[in-house]
């Protein structure tokens, strides 16, 4: 899997994401929430845990997208993508990681566990910058 391929499914991992907390909110709305019981920065006193985790777990995902679009795609327009390409995989592999972890709880190791694949996403993005800049 190229680059490219890692930036897809990257953006279709945090698609599928909001689709998790949208498919909760649906069947909220559908068994009698009012539709405005998420307004932006709140959150309901009865909202499930999971669907919380899911929706920073979204959030996360998004703040991170962005900066490994811009790498890939800066990759892409310079000619350079084979430089990237080996590390690439590895940033959404890692994502997909600290998500799951997200999702199954915020328990101390999970947290610990979250963390490392978010370090892990971090180090090597900026080691993707570096290989683009030498």
């Amino acid at each position: 899997m190229g680059a490219i391929h890692a930036l897809l499914g990257f953006a279709g991992w945090t698609l599928l994401l909001v689709l998790v907390v949208f498919g909760y909110r649906g069947f909220r709305f559908l068994t009698g929430t009012p539709i405005n019981a998420w307004p932006r920065g709140s959150r309901p006193e009865d909202e499930a845990g999971f669907a919380i985790r899911a929706g920073d777990a979204h959030a996360n995902a998004v703040e991170n997208l962005v900066v490994f679009a811009v790498i890939v795609l800066a990759a892409q327009a310079l000619g350079r993508i084979d430089a990237i390409a080996a590390f690439a995989i590895w940033v959404f592999y890692a994502r997909v990681g600290q998500s799951v972890a997200h999702l199954i709880g915020t328990s101390q190791p999970l947290v610990l566990i979250r963390a490392s694949f978010w370090a892990v996403q971090l180090f090597l993005m900026l080691w993707m910058l570096w290989q683009l800049f030498v």
